[in-house]
């Protein structure tokens, strides 16, 4: 079954301009074209564009995915490389959700911060808090 380029946006929630300029920079080698020049996407190339998507959501360059494309259609001799790619990306999400763990945690802190001062009314309750802590120790 083919389909057309905007039953493809609808079904990944992308935007036609989104995947014509996909096809612009060179990422959708693989989709034939009717007669008239109208894009047709089969089932796998939907399944390749949903790969697309998860690159370009974890912040892989459009060069690096066109590369990651390529690769594809050259075959087995290049698994390795496709690995790697992975591989980096892995790392790469890795870091991001490390550093998104320290932004949660200062939002946590921040959270907390203003419900004490909710609760009392007055932020004033930081500042109290705190000469009890100095006068105690």
């Amino acid at each position: 079954m083919a389909y057309s380029i905007s039953e493809v946006a609808k079904e990944l929630n992308l935007t036609v301009y989104t995947l014509r300029y996909y096809d612009k920079e060179g990422l959708m080698p693989f989709v034939e074209r009717t007669p008239s020049g109208a894009r047709k996407f089969k089932e796998s190339d939907i399944d390749f564009l949903k790969i697309i998507q998860c690159l370009k959501s974890t912040g892989m360059p459009i060069k690096d995915i066109k590369d990651f494309i390529e690769w594809c259609s050259e075959g087995d001799s290049t698994l390795q490389e496709r690995y790697n790619m992975f591989t980096e990306r892995k790392a790469s999400v890795e870091a991001q959700m490390e550093e998104l763990k320290k932004t949660m945690e200062v939002i946590e802190h921040k959270r907390s911060y203003y419900k004490t001062a909710l609760e009392a009314g007055t932020e004033e309750i930081h500042k109290i808090n705190r000469m009890r802590n100095f006068v105690t120790r």
